[in-house]
């Protein structure tokens, strides 16, 4: 009787310890990418919550040629917000609430998926959350937008290995892609859209370039115009010389950045064709590559007139974050 009853609470902790380990399973989430549900009362949406929710999560990005807001944002009810709908990739929760809370939950409903979740007594704490806390969904939001954008263009890869013949890098590169240019310290790839290219092109320069902090938004300028006038012509005019240049109105953006690991600088701004009128996004990182004496510039840019390019760029930026350095 006592070896039965030991064999049973053996089995039974068996059983318990099995079912702490089983994995829950969770459907995968859908969405158009950079779409944004937010699930929060009419009323909230119309007023000045809504207002402000619009403020930060349908921002205008940088570096476009027009307003293209970082998320498009698709409003839906509190009870709208059931069975597939919250399978939706990226979701925002507004609501007012017996407490004052501002975080974000993963694979809540589905996976992959991001719920920012901002709760207010009172629509001022609301709006204090939204303004407190938006950066830090958004950039999780974001984060996951980027991975899932790389899972999607990984099923097909390129295997062109003219990357790293010349630079010893390589990206996870969709195979629609395909290379347009390749002569020394330069490879240029591209593919067609329906109204232009997308573009990736890669040089290096030496590893002192850009000593001087003072002086380093211009000589990215420089060197840009000079690698545009080099390898990157423009349409054939008469009696003129078009290339690729930088935008002379606006100066670019530049930030902090970290690529495979290493240090770099973003940079995002408009591109033009000196003497023809054509321009459009260009977003590069110039990595410090120390162990190999260089700064490494990987630089994506779209051509697409009259058309969206947010979603082109996106895709871009994906690509190059998926640099390695062999």
């Amino acid at each position: 009787m006592k070896n039965t009853i030991i064999l049973l609470l053996l089995i039974l902790l068996g059983t318990s310890c099995n079912d702490k380990n089983k994995k829950v399973y969770k459907p995968e989430s859908v969405g158009a990418l950079n779409t944004l549900a937010v699930v929060m009362d009419n009323e909230l949406w119309e007023g000045s919550v809504g207002d402000k929710v619009r403020e930060h999560f349908a921002e205008p990005l940088i570096g476009l040629t027009w307003n293209e807001p970082q998320f498009n944002l698709e409003h839906m009810p509190v009870q709208v917000f059931t069975g597939m709908t919250r399978l939706r990739r990226s979701v925002l929760f507004v609501s007012l609430d017996s407490v004052d809370i501002a975080h974000v939950k993963t694979d809540l409903y589905a996976t992959p998926q991001k719920v920012g979740v901002l709760k207010g007594r009172t629509k001022e704490e609301l709006i204090d959350n939204i303004d407190n806390y938006s950066d830090k969904i958004i950039a999780s939001i974001r984060e996951t937008e980027m991975e899932e954008t790389q899972r999607r263009f990984s099923r097909s890869l390129s295997q062109d290995k003219s990357l790293e013949e010349e630079f010893g890098i390589s990206f996870k590169l969709p195979s629609i892609y395909e290379v347009g240019k390749r002569e020394d310290n330069f490879v240029w790839i591209d593919r067609e859209i329906p109204k232009g290219t997308m573009n990736i092109i890669v040089y290096a320069m030496p590893g002192n370039s850009f000593s001087q902090d003072s002086t380093f938004v211009g000589d990215i300028v420089k060197m840009r115009d000079s690698i545009g006038k080099k390898y990157i012509p423009g349409p054939d005019i008469p009696n003129k010389t078009t290339y690729m240049a930088t935008e002379k109105a606006f100066a670019p953006y530049v930030f902090p950045a970290e690529i495979a690991g290493i240090k770099a600088a973003e940079v995002r701004g408009i591109w033009e064709i000196q003497n023809y009128p054509m321009a459009g996004p260009f977003l590069s990182f110039i990595i410090n590559d120390d162990k190999n004496n260089r700064k490494l510039i990987i630089e994506a840019f779209t051509f697409a007139p009259a058309t969206n390019k947010r979603d082109y760029m996106f895709e871009l930026e994906a690509i190059l974050k998926t640099l390695q350095i062999n």
